[in-house]
């Protein structure tokens, strides 16, 4: 993803080319964000990395999760679903 897209469900062409080594990490959805919100993250990796690891948690608990990519963009737990969906998603 370049610069920061809106949301998967809008227009398909924004986010065909997907940067998987971005830096990203996952935090739980109601941290509170404010200054020392980077400080709250649970874990910290490319993309890729964080995809995987949210595939790997039970599913009831992922809505309490979202990724935080690289440009402040925030993915839930669908669009996080939907990009470890995707052919081009790394092994």
């Amino acid at each position: 993803m370049s610069g920061t897209p809106p949301t998967l469900g809008t227009d398909p062409k924004l986010h065909s080319e997907i940067n998987w080594s971005d830096a990203a990490a996952i935090h739980r959805k109601d941290d509170g964000g404010g200054l020392l919100f980077e400080l709250k993250a649970m874990r910290r990796g490319t993309l890729a990395e964080m995809v995987r690891f949210f595939t790997t948690l039970p599913e009831l608990d992922r809505r309490d999760y979202v990724i935080e990519k690289a440009g402040d963009h925030r993915l839930d737990h669908v669009e996080i679903g939907e990009l470890a969906k995707r052919a081009d998603f790394p092994a």
